[in-house]
């Protein structure tokens, strides 16, 4: 959630003197939610490669890496794109 969003969401639950609890509570009963089987593995895998990513730039700032094969890290970030494109076609 960003902070406007957040921001947002407080303005609204006060403007329907609501605690912000009851009143995502309120609007998520009013929506449907769909849950998604595999997307938390999906997930776990794509923030490894953030951290991986990460690291590999800090790295690369410090000078310590100068060259890198990405070919293996490109292949593995695309496969999973595609995976997330599949399940978001696939839900909605």
């Amino acid at each position: 959630m960003t902070p406007e969003n957040k921001k947002e969401i407080q303005k609204q639950a006060k403007k329907a003197k609501m605690t912000v609890t009851d009143y995502l509570t309120t609007c998520g009963l009013g929506k449907e939610i769909i849950e998604i089987a595999g997307l938390e593995e999906v997930l776990s895998e794509l923030k490894a490669h953030g951290r991986n990513l990460n690291q590999l730039t800090t790295l690369a700032n410090m000078g310590r890496i100068q060259v890198l094969n990405y070919n293996d890290m490109i292949s593995a970030y695309t496969n999973l794109c595609e995976q997330v494109k599949r399940i978001t076609t696939e839900v909605t």
